[in-house]
This record gives C-alpha cells, sequence and structure tokens, in this order.
C-alpha cells in the first residue's frame, strides 16, 4: 500500500493506471475509518483493478459552529485499516493544496441539497459537491462508492455525475450497521455510555415506521407521528427533523404509495446523528 500527499503524484499515478488499461476504483473518506469504511472499500475493490482512498477532512463542508476542529482523526490507525483490507493506494492531501490561496470555485447542485441537512447545515453540500469534484479530477475513477447512511449526499453526488457527464459510476453501499443497530459512524466516538443508548432510538424509529407500514398505516402522518413519539420521548434526544421523501427527487411525500425515504436527524448530547430508511408499501401485510 502506498501513502500519497501529493496532488500532481496522485493525479501521474492515475494517468498510467488508465493507460495500462486498469479500472480505478475509489472511496472518498474523512478518516477516522470504520467498519462501515471498511465495507465500502470491499465492494470498490470487487469493481476496479486497483483501490484508492482518500483521508480529508473537508472545511468547506463544516458550518462556522460545527466540529471540524475536534472532528476524529488518526492517521497510523486508519492507514493499517486501509492495509487490512488491501487498498492501493491512500491519498492524504493538505487543506493548503486544496485550497490554495484565491480559491473560489464551488460545485452547486441546486434543488437536492435544499431540503434536510440542506436547510440544517447551509453550505454543507456545496463544500460536499467542490470537494467531490476535485478528488474525482485527481484520482480520476471509474467507479466510486458511498455509503447510503449520507443518502441525501449519495443523491447530490448522482445527480452532480450526471448533470456534468462525469465518466464515472457511483455506486451505493447500504449501512453499516453496530449489533444493536446503531448506524456506523465516525461521529459515535463522541457519545457517552448513556447518549449512545439513546442513540439507539434512531434505528429503532426506523423500526416502528417499517411495521406501521407492514400492517399497511400508510400515511405519511401517522408514521411520522409515531416516530417523533419515540425519538422524543424525552429530553436526551433533540430532532432536527424526521421526514418522509420521494428517494430521487427528495420532494416530501404524504402517503407511502411507492418506496420511500424516512430521514432522521438528531442531537444526542452535542452530536449530530443521522439515519434512514426505505419504507416499502409492497411489504404491507395482505389480507
Amino acid at each position: 500500500m502506498k501513502l500519497i500527499k501529493s496532488i500532481e503524484e496522485m493525479q501521474k499515478l492515475a494517468d498510467l493506471w488508465r493507460r495500462d488499461g486498469k479500472e480505478i476504483a475509489f472511496v472518498p473518506t474523512m478518516g477516522y475509518l470504520h467498519e462501515g469504511h471498511l465495507a465500502l472499500m470491499r465492494t470498490a475493490k470487487s469493481e476496479g483493478d486497483v483501490l484508492v482512498v482518500s483521508i480529508f477532512v473537508n472545511p468547506i463542508q463544516f458550518g462556522p459552529k460545527e466540529d471540524y476542529a475536534r472532528y476524529p482523526r488518526d492517521l497510523e490507525r486508519d492507514l493499517r485499516l486501509a492495509e487490512s483490507v488491501e487498498v492501493d493506494v491512500v491519498f492524504v492531501p493538505e487543506v493548503k493544496d486544496m485550497y490554495p490561496e484565491g480559491f473560489q470555485t464551488t460545485v452547486d447542485v441546486a434543488e437536492l441539497s435544499k431540503p434536510l441537512c440542506g436547510k440544517s447545515r447551509p453550505g454543507h453540500f456545496r463544500g460536499v459537491a467542490t470537494v467531490v469534484t476535485k478528488l474525482f479530477n485527481i484520482v480520476k475513477p471509474h467507479v466510486a462508492v458511498f455509503g447510503e447512511k449520507d443518502f441525501q449526499q449519495l443523491a447530490v453526488i448522482k445527480r452532480m455525475v450526471k448533470d456534468l457527464n462525469m465518466d464515472l459510476r457511483i455506486i451505493g453501499h447500504p449501512i453499516v450497521r453496530e449489533p444493536d443497530g446503531l448506524a456506523m459512524s465516525s461521529r459515535n466516538v463522541y457519545l457517552s455510555k448513556e447518549e449512545r443508548y439513546v442513540a439507539l432510538r434512531l434505528s429503532q424509529s426506523l423500526a416502528i415506521a417499517k411495521n406501521l407500514v407492514k400492517q399497511s398505516i400508510l400515511d405519511g402522518a401517522e408514521i411520522l407521528k409515531a416516530v417523533t413519539s419515540h425519538l422524543c420521548q424525552d429530553n436526551a434526544l433533540r430532532l432536527d427533523y424526521a421526514e418522509l421523501r420521494d428517494p430521487d427527487t427528495l420532494d416530501e411525500v404524504s402517503v407511502i404509495s411507492k418506496p420511500t425515504l424516512l430521514a432522521i436527524a438528531a442531537f444526542v448530547g452535542n452530536t449530530r446523528l443521522i439515519d434512514n430508511c426505505i419504507l416499502n408499501p409492497a411489504e404491507a401485510y395482505t389480507a
């Protein structure tokens, strides 16, 4: 496994691989890797001849009061984990190289960036789309894998790739969970023992919604009432949003008439967590 910090070196290696007819698979991350990341890497490795993983905590996708400065970082540990799944290159650029003095170009996926996390975190998806575009231009992948836990991010990236005629495939990977159901996230390290227990309400509320759909309860307001009631049973959790959306357009949904995204964001202590699932009316019990 090779560690590359230079943008130019990464581009030259990508050019050599492409010249030799090798398919480049790519997993962009912000580091502090966990099993969820490793699952993305295993999938990516099966889709290409060589695998590049980037580790870059992207400052322009964090708001002024968010956790950029304290976001967990441990490069040595990340390198060991990447090597364990046979990553070929770990690309770790510097902020000063990614955003040199005078940098002023951004990428904005206008409509898909507005609801859900986009409403709560203005400018977040502009930062995501910009850094991912830059990484695609540096790594030059044929395929890139993103986790479905960040469902809106995946939708934004897919739209961006389509709209800008980028020549690569985007693959979404199912959410990887802890044995108790908590969606894996680098931010889980922030949670105290008590907070982690409270955080389980996110996945539990998804299960409640799925069970209602299985009982042929398809009214959106009724489902969200049950979800919100479970999430907000006390002050230990502060709900950001719980919403039903079309998985493709992210438009609001009032009745579950086709597969529908249930997306949740909540604060447990000072930690913001997200989770989601697809509610499928085809799974409703029939008499």
